[in-house]
């Protein structure tokens, strides 16, 4: 019982505090608004960096999901280099070849699949219409096991279509509006180049992906034996890979070195030479952008930091005013028999008040302002999290404390004698 009543005691002492700094709020509207303004323009800040360094994370981890996290790609360059790049070697090495991919598949016991692709730029034309920005590529059968796409309308090529280089092509959905009125694309025929090829698919819209420098929208993929019909793939200098994907149940490591071991052996490479190749893995990609997004991470809590440290202060100036403004009010509440811990909790529950409320309007401009950019920027969408929502309330209440503390304690520490007669 006797702990019971004094929870209860507590809980008014709580209760009452809490509802007089609420009369405080809602009487002074003037210096209510110049605490929440401060505090505000803090939260939008550090939460719109956060919201946008989330977004980034998020497209990069779907491209990367995209493109393969299992996934090796045989290539002349390697991806990743710095200052001591030594491109005058890699310039020697001989480009990847499309029998060497097929010889690949047919020897690697870790694989589940093996494809070939070959990047080319053309443009393509259906009737009086063109375009300069589609990025054609030609692939082997196996591509769609290696690659991640949806196909919105129509199908794949068959396996009878990429032998034989029939003008078959999937377009992403950037160039069928370019190129095609409202209507189905599947079945028309479009001109890359001098050649001729039947739509036969229309990828699922992807979006921009900040790990892709052009997105699936903006493709045309089609045989590798129709693209060999537009350029020679034994001197052509673009983007020529050999892409394998691993079995579910083996490491990647163990996929990069039984690659190795067998494309050295393909291509006859003696023990004493080089690879002259280079495999490259999304792995080294992610581990190159970590560092970008820790510093962006840093750059932000320090932006943030300043703005909300900016508006705590100003929080804190206008307790300070409060309390010498209620000062009579204090001494008169003391005399009454008010004690310290009800004037702390009145100002401390004012301060924090006010945090809150002003850290929510600015999770409200943040939000509303996910809406607008993801209207004007369609492809890279942003939005709020419960997590950042959490975090911006909390922070907003951590600064409304501490910076509520100082002039609480003050008023607390007031003698009711001075504090009645102080005009």
């Amino acid at each position: 019982m006797l702990i019971k009543s004094i929870l209860n005691k507590q809980l008014n002492l709580i209760k009452e505090s809490f509802l007089f700094a609420l009369s405080s709020v809602s009487v002074n509207k003037l210096r209510t608004f110049l605490s929440l303004f401060g505090i505000t323009i803090g939260i939008f800040a550090i939460i719109s960096v956060y919201t946008v360094i989330d977004a980034l994370e998020s497209n990069v981890k779907n491209s990367i999901a995209s493109l393969g996290e299992n996934t090796l790609y045989i290539d002349k360059w390697e991806w990743i280099g710095g200052m001591d790049y030594p491109w005058w070697e890699y310039m020697k090495r001989p480009l990847p070849k499309l029998e060497e991919a097929k010889k690949l598949e047919e020897m690697s016991q870790t694989a589940e699949a093996v494809a070939y692709s070959a990047s080319l730029t053309f443009t393509v034309k259906r009737g009086s219409k063109s375009t300069n920005k589609a990025r054609i590529t030609g692939v082997t059968f196996p591509y769609n096991k290696v690659r991640a796409f949806d196909i919105q309308e129509g199908r794949y090529f068959t396996e009878l279509e990429t032998r034989n280089g029939n003008g078959s092509a999937i377009i992403g959905t950037n160039i069928a509006k370019e190129l095609f009125d409202i209507g189905s694309p599947i079945g028309e025929t479009i001109k890359i180049g001098s050649l001729k090829a039947t739509v036969v698919g229309l990828f699922k819209r992807e979006g921009k992906m900040p790990m892709n420098d052009s997105s699936i929208d903006d493709e045309i993929i089609v045989p590798a034996s129709f693209a060999q019909k537009l350029v020679n793939f034994k001197t052509y200098e673009g983007g020529l890979n050999i892409i394998i994907k691993g079995k579910p149940d083996v490491k990647l490591t163990e996929l990069k070195d039984e690659v190795r071991m067998l494309l050295r052996k393909i291509r006859k490479t003696p023990p004493s030479k080089k690879d002259d190749f280079a495999i490259n893995e999304m792995a080294s990609i992610t581990q190159s952008t970590e560092g970008i997004f820790t510093t962006i991470n840093l750059a932000g809590m320090v932006i943030g930091g300043l703005s909300i440290i900016v508006g705590g202060f100003g929080i804190a100036n206008i307790m300070f005013v409060s309390v010498r403004e209620r000062t009579n009010i204090i001494g008169i509440q003391k005399a009454l028999g008010a004690k310290k811990a009800f004037i702390l909790l009145q100002f401390v529950y004012e301060s924090v008040l006010l945090a809150v409320i002003g850290g929510a309007i600015g999770l409200l401009i943040v939000f509303s302002g996910t809406f607008f950019f993801n209207n004007a920027f369609p492809d890279f969408p942003i939005k709020l999290t419960l997590f950042n929502i959490i975090r911006g309330l909390l922070i907003s209440g951590v600064i409304g404390f501490f910076s509520g503390l100082l002039p609480a304690i003050r008023a607390a520490n007031l003698d009711p004698v001075v504090a009645i007669n102080t005009k």
